[in-house]
């Protein structure tokens, strides 16, 4: 019964995140540059590139 009194009398406090150990991003060669491009030689990414350019022509006008 006391901890219920002292939770009534001072409350609950609650802890945010910043209490928690940050997480590692995890690194990917989908966002770079040269990738995105196709400038890396891969022929999926530059056929995805292909799509990207005509995504972006379609929604330029």
């Amino acid at each position: 019964m006391d901890d219920i009194t002292k939770t009534i009398m001072q409350g609950i406090t609650f802890k945010g995140a910043s209490s928690r150990p940050k997480e590692e991003k995890v690194k990917t060669k989908a966002k770079k540059k040269s990738y995105i491009t196709g400038a890396h030689g891969s022929g999926a990414a530059k056929m995805k590139a292909d799509f990207r350019k005509k995504r972006a022509n379609r929604h330029a006008k």
